[in-house]
């Protein structure tokens, strides 16, 4: 009797009974198909199997095919997994403990984990109900967080074919000597790690953590997996993986930002504040969800001192946008800076004041950040005082040294809305502590016809105050000189006449001002 055989329409294979015999499944699919079958012209039996489903396709039938036959077969990485899928499925039990056993093998090899993690991919689902997609994952995932140095099995492509100069022949005196090899860094694995599917991406990310992967290590890898397949946050130096990403649609980018997001681990610092704002400047173009982009605010927020000013500069998108930068998103990120942030003129002792110093650096950083921030909004006409005021509002006085960059920044807002009444120009310029100002900054605003004058005449107080207590300093120390000396005469007597013309142009400029 002639057996034929239909695989996903496109092979016939003639089955005899070398097959029949070690397939159960084939065995009792023709004894149901050749129960009442009759005869054909010549008087020969003849019943035609379709199968459709067999796992890895016809390709791994063809291998199953091969074993029945005893066809000397080469097993590898890149087929022992469709095979081992299809010997299940046809019930070859004897193809099915080769190839476990090879499997196991291969997966003791770095190379070998990531070749057979692929072929799973064709013969899915079966692959992931016999485990083997978990057997690959957790090799994976034990292997990149042990110790590379201490293993002899050949760790990664890149490491021992890509990297040829860490291997390459050092030449003396006429002798070729082998070079030192260098140990592979922490993200000798990225790279292969970034080739997977990201279902199976971030079922590995996740096996590594529950292993003890460092989070610097995690949020390198999800860098470099967000970069090679999201067009948004590819750089100059990250052109390689411009076709990956291009041949993703929109939708399958922002699944992979929120995945990514959604694996970043919880320490601050992990995850590189530049990084973060990339990632949340494109989450707002390919418009992520609400809490993929809340997350993402509240990590740049945990660690804005290290943020750059041409990061914070998000552009709106939307037809309903008003402003040119989203300064809502900053003023969110620096609201939640302030709310973490521990340092505060009450905590700071006599006794601590080097730990006092480390202490405010993020928070001065941050000062610093803003007033830039703030100066290149304020040039946005469109930009609400409601929201440059509590943008500027939010850092606290104790975190300035000076308010000259706060100055600037108030009034380049200033110039570009010049439609502000009195009152707004005065609830805007009550930011500025007049204390704070420096002698240049207090000499351009004592001349600034954009501030109020009640800002001007606090400014020029202030100035007052501080010549007074120039002066007095000078005359304690001639007090404290010898009288007959001559230079203690010559030393006083400049700096009087010195104060005093500048209080009297001071106060000529006062009125000027009144009387226009």
């Amino acid at each position: 009797m002639e057996y034929a055989l239909k695989c996903y329409l496109c092979i016939v294979v003639i089955v005899q009974l070398p097959l029949i015999n070690r397939s159960a499944t084939l065995k009792n699919l023709i004894n149901e198909a050749t129960d009442g079958e009759g005869d054909d012209e010549d008087g020969r039996k003849q019943c035609t199997i379709q199968m459709d489903d067999i796992p890895g396709g016809p390709e791994a039938f063809e291998l199953a095919a091969r074993f029945c036959y005893d066809v000397q077969l080469e097993l590898t990485a890149a087929n022992v997994v469709p095979l081992r899928c299809a010997a299940e499925h046809l019930g070859m039990t004897g193809a099915v403990d080769q190839t476990e056993s090879f499997l196991s093998e291969a997966l003791r090899n770095w190379n070998d984990a990531v070749r057979a993690l692929h072929a799973c991919d064709a013969a899915l689902p079966l692959a992931e109900d016999l485990l083997v997609v978990q057997r690959c994952v957790d090799a994976l995932a034990s292997k990149a967080c042990a110790d590379p140095t201490l293993f002899g099995w050949p760790m990664l492509h890149y490491y021992t074919a890509a990297r040829k100069s860490l291997h390459e022949t050092v030449v003396w005196n006429g002798i070729a000597t082998p070079g030192k090899p260098r140990s592979p860094g922490a993200d000798w694995w990225y790279k292969e790690a970034s080739s997977f599917r990201l279902p199976v991406y971030s079922r590995l990310i996740v096996a590594m953590k529950s292993r003890g992967m460092g989070p610097a290590s995690i949020a390198g890898s999800l860098a470099h997996y967000a970069r090679l397949h999201i067009s948004g946050l590819l750089g100059r130096r990250h052109g390689g993986g411009k076709s990956r990403a291009a041949a993703l649609s929109d939708g399958d980018q922002r699944a992979v930002l929120e995945e990514v997001v959604a694996l970043l681990p919880d320490e601050a610092g992990a995850a590189a504040t530049r990084f973060l704002l990339g990632l949340l400047r494109t989450a707002t173009v390919l418009h992520a969800s609400a809490a993929c982009r809340d997350a993402l605010e509240r990590r740049v927020g945990r660690q804005m001192e290290d943020a750059a000013l041409e990061d914070l500069l998000i552009p709106n998108v939307g037809y309903a946008a008003e402003t040119l930068y989203d300064v809502d998103c900053v003023h969110r990120m620096l609201d939640q800076f302030v709310m973490e942030s521990t340092a505060s003129p009450e905590i700071i002792t006599a006794d601590e004041d080097a730990a006092a110093s480390a202490e405010l650096r993020p928070v001065t950083t941050v000062a610093k950040l803003v007033d830039g921030y703030l100066a290149e909004v304020g040039t946005d006409p469109n930009l609400k005082l409601s929201k440059f005021h509590a943008i500027a509002a939010l850092v606290p006085d104790y975190a300035r040294a000076l308010d000259d960059a706060l100055y600037r920044a108030i009034d380049i807002y200033l110039k570009a809305h010049p439609w502000l009444t009195d009152s707004e120009r005065e609830q805007l310029c009550r930011l500025i502590n007049c204390q704070k100002l420096s002698l240049e900054a207090c000499t351009h605003a004592a001349q600034n016809e954009r501030l109020p004058l009640r800002v001007v005449v606090q400014v020029l107080f202030f100035e007052q105050l501080r010549l007074r207590t120039t002066v007095a300093g000078w005359f304690y120390v001639a007090d404290n000189v010898d009288r007959g000396s001559s230079s203690s005469d010559n030393c006083v007597i400049p700096r009087r006449q010195s104060s005093s013309d500048r209080l009297r142009a001071a106060a000529s400029l006062v009125g000027g001002r009144r009387g226009g």
